[in-house]
This record gives C-alpha cells, structure tokens and sequence, in this order.
C-alpha cells in the first residue's frame, strides 16, 4: 500500500512539471510554426530583386531567421538577375547565407539555351517555376510577387 502511495505521489509530481512546462509561454515560442514564404520573380528589374532580397530580410528580421522558410523563384527574364556575372552577386549571397533559397526554372534555362555553367553558383533548380510556385501556394506558402 505505501509503494502504491509513493509511485501515486510521483506521477501525480511528474504530471505537474509537464503541466508547468506546457504553460510555459518560452516552450511555446520555442514551437513556434514555421512561417513559409514564397516569391516570385520574373522580371529583369533589379529594383525588383533589392526589393524581394529586402523583403526576405524584413521577414526574417521580424519573425526571426529560425521561424521562416524563404523560396524566390526565378523564371522568364527574371532569370537574367542569377546569371554568372549578375551586379547582385553580393545581395544573393547575403541571402543564401542567411538560408533563403533562390531557385531557377529549368525549362526557361532550356528556351533561353541556359545551362547551369552560365547561373550564379548560389542559385538552386526547379523544373517549371510556375509550377513551383503552384505546389508552395497549395503547401500554404504565402505568396509574395513585388
């Protein structure tokens, strides 16, 4: 009987301290959802990437680099900012470094006569940008086109 009453004395002490932990508001802000975001880019405009590059730093800056996945996905003449000797080399390595992942569309690589000796080393690869983009929308990526 008094074994029955300790080992009940401990679980109800256990079932307490998991209770508290639970609670705590830092364990749910350590669990925090991943926050995902998805951007397209699909204009030669380097405004237009310091604009999404800046955007993609904003997001990490306020939800935290941890709590974000980010995808820019590249098609059509957007495709002529990841080239070799693109003027954004540096912005794009600022942005992988801090895990924002920058894919190219091989299928406008292939009508252009691309291949990836000509795109900047940074860069990833997806078979159809929009399709890309179709896949993270239906994941529940948000969708960003600045």
């Amino acid at each position: 009987m008094r074994q029955m009453k300790v080992y009940l004395f401990a679980m109800l002490f256990l079932l307490a301290i998991l209770s508290a932990h639970a609670a705590d508001p830092q364990t749910k802000r350590d669990k925090a959802p991943v926050h995902k975001v998805v951007f397209q880019v699909s204009d030669n405009e380097p405004q237009k990437w310091y604009l999404t590059l800046s955007n993609a730093k904003n997001v990490q800056q306020e939800l935290g680099v941890k709590n974000v996945q980010i995808e820019v996905v590249v098609y059509g003449p957007g495709l002529d900012m990841v080239l070799l000797e693109t003027e954004i080399a540096e912005k794009i390595d600022e942005a992988a470094s801090r895990g924002v992942r920058i894919v190219a569309c091989e299928n406008t690589m292939i009508g252009r006569k691309l291949t990836r000796a000509d795109m900047y080393p940074s860069v990833g690869y997806v078979k159809t940008g929009v399709a890309e983009l179709m896949k993270r929308q239906r994941e529940g990526w948000a969708y960003i086109r600045p």
